[in-house]
């Protein structure tokens, strides 16, 4: 069985996940899985590991590109180690990419070492350059703009609004008011 996973990382990408899901049914999937989420917390991917799951001896796991499963290269074997403890394999339509055969096996190893290497380099960059901006006085970090609204989400909280109101007035998360509080009821 063709057993299908579609993954965007926001609800703003719904153009990226239909044409994932037309790609999908193309090739053929009997069983698609799909969610909107990051693919930064792995454990928030439910549908995933639905699919994980599902999944039996013989069915390929099929997707569209290797960055719409996996984030990293851990990741990637973690994936594929589940995938062959029931015999199952995996499918990358983007890469003609399928692990039942030894050069797809080989393909997926390069890959997401490639990717990986990549994905450190791009961040190694990042740290270089906001070192480089420290160092010239010209990076300071975001400003807390929670923690500037203190006295707001105080005030406000004293005179008995909720949590969620306070931060839908001060345009902060309520995980914020809810901090601010906790520092106050804490000092």
């Amino acid at each position: 069985m063709l057993v299908g996973y579609a993954r965007t990382s926001t609800l703003d990408q719904t153009a990226g996940l239909d044409a994932q899901l037309r790609e999908l049914e193309m090739a053929g999937c009997e069983k698609v899985f799909t969610e909107q989420v990051s693919s930064v917390d792995v454990r928030a991917r439910e549908k995933l590991t639905e699919a994980l799951n599902f999944i039996r001896q013989g069915d390929h796991l099929v997707v569209t590109k290797l960055d719409r499963l996996a984030r990293s290269m851990a990741h990637l074997m973690e994936i594929r180690s589940q995938l062959d403890v029931v015999g199952a394999h995996l499918t990358i339509l983007g890469l003609s990419l399928d692990t039942s055969t030894a050069q797809g096996k080989l393909m997926l190893n390069l890959l997401g070492s490639v990717a990986e290497f990549e994905r450190e380099i791009m961040l190694e960059r990042q740290r270089e350059g906001i070192a480089k901006a420290k160092a010239a006085g010209k990076y300071k970090g975001r400003k807390p703009t929670a923690l500037a609204k203190s006295g707001e989400v105080l005030a406000l909280a004293g005179e008995g609004i909720g949590a969620t109101k306070i931060a839908l007035d001060l345009g902060i998360s309520r995980a914020s008011v809810y901090r601010i509080l906790n520092a106050r009821d804490h000092s």
